[in-house]
């Protein structure tokens, strides 16, 4: 049913932006207005895309993920398997805090590894557990997603260790990724 419910809210936001986009181009098409219109446009579009490529802060409602690892430790898959399936339910922007102080912004190209001294790697840092996951998207979706069963939720309890799931509004997510030079793409 929840899950029914946050398709029913998502349907509702993409008409609202339907709308939005719709009256977007209609200023666009009106002249001097059109102009002005176009670089606050511009400028929405670009503050979007850098949240999303995690060169800016962004804050918002969401989750935070504290993974607490028991008899064992908590291996690189399992992080990776909350990051994904708290993409698919709709994270708009996330990071992973390391016990120790160490902060990774979360982006498409983060890599996750196990390393030495049951530590975890992300994107070449190397952090202590516990860790904490900050991620702005919608609470309910994300927190069904995370306790499906056989689910990251499950995956870390199974080994003696817990998952504490907590709602904030707003959660701050400050870390950035530096965006490296590209070798081989090119806009098309």
């Amino acid at each position: 049913m929840r899950i029914l419910s946050d398709l029913d809210a998502q349907q509702d936001r993409l008409r609202r932006e339907i709308s939005d986009l719709e009256e977007t181009r209609r200023q666009l098409d009106s002249g001097a207005q059109g102009r002005d219109a176009a670089l606050a446009e511009a400028r929405k579009r670009a503050d979007e895309l850098g949240i999303l490529a995690g060169t800016l802060p962004a804050e918002g409602p969401g989750l935070s993920i504290e993974i607490t690892p028991g008899t064992e430790k908590v291996k690189a898959e399992v992080i990776l398997d909350a990051v994904e399936e708290l993409r698919g339910a709709g994270a708009e922007a996330m990071q992973i805090n390391g016990h120790d102080g160490g902060t990774v912004r979360i982006v498409a190209a983060t890599w996750f590894a196990d390393g030495d001294n049951d530590r975890l790697v992300v994107a070449g840092l190397s952090l202590a557990a516990p860790y904490t996951i900050m991620v702005i998207g919608g609470p309910d979706t994300m927190r069904t997603a995370l306790n499906i069963p056989g689910g990251v939720v499950d995956s870390v309890r199974q080994h003696g260790g817990t998952v504490l799931v907590r709602e904030a509004d707003p959660v701050r997510v400050t870390a950035l990724h530096t965006a490296g030079e590209l070798k081989y793409a090119k806009p098309a």
